[in-house]
C-alpha cells in the first residue's frame, strides 16, 4: 500500500522519511521540523523485516569421504529389481538368445540359452538381478529389440 506525502512520490516500505521544514503530514503533529535526523517508515511495523541480513556461514566438508560414503550406502541400500522375459509365440529362440547376449552386458551362451529354454517352457524366466535403473534400462532395451519383459522388486540378489 503505497501513501503520498503532501502530494509528493508515494512512500514505499523502505522510503526514508525526511520531511522539509513547514511540511504537514499525518505522521507529525503540527508543522514538521526537520532536526537532520533521518527517519525510517515500515509498512511492516516494529521488529519485522527491513533488516540487513548476515551472510550465512557455509561449512565446507571433505567431498571425497562423504560422497563416497554416501555413494555406498545409496547402492546398499537400494532395493533390488527382477528383469523377466516372458515367452511369446513370435520370435525365434536363436534371436532371443542373440538379444539376451546383445543387451544384458557379459551375458554368456550359456546363461541366454538357459534363459530362453526357460521362459519357453515356464512362460517366464529371471533374465537378470539388479538395481532398479539398470533393469528398467534392461526392461526397455529387451522390448526395443522386440522381446517382451517386465521389471518388478526382488527380495534379493545383486547384479
Amino acid at each position: 500500500m503505497e501513501t503520498a506525502i503532501c502530494g509528493r512520490l508515494p512512500l514505499s516500505p523502505n522510503h526514508v522519511f525526511n520531511p522539509k521544514p513547514g511540511d504537514r503530514h499525518p505522521l507529525c503533529k503540527g508543522p514538521c521540523i526537520n532536526l537532520g535526523i533521518p527517519m525510517a517508515v515500515s509498512a511492516t511495523g516494529p521488529g519485522k523485516g527491513g533488516g540487513l541480513l548476515e551472510r550465512p556461514v557455509i561449512e565446507k566438508t571433505t567431498p571425497a569421504r562423504d560422497s563416497e560414503f554416501d555413494l555406498r550406502k545409496s547402492r546398499k541400500t537400494a532395493p533390488p529389481y527382477r528383469v523377466i522375459l516372458h515367452n511369446d509365440n513370435y520370435n525365434k529362440r536363436e534371436y532371443v538368445v542373440q538379444v539376451l547376449m546383445k543387451v544384458i552386458p557379459g551375458m554368456s551362451l550359456d546363461n541366454a540359452v538357459n534363459i530362453m529354454q526357460e521362459a519357453h517352457h515356464n512362460g517366464l524366466s529371471i533374465v537378470i538381478i539388479c538395481a532398479q535403473a539398470d533393469a528398467e534400462e534392461h526392461c526397455m532395451q529387451l522390448r526395443h529389440n522386440g522381446l517382451l519383459s517386465s521389471i518388478e522388486p526382488a527380495s534379493g540378489g545383486g547384479c
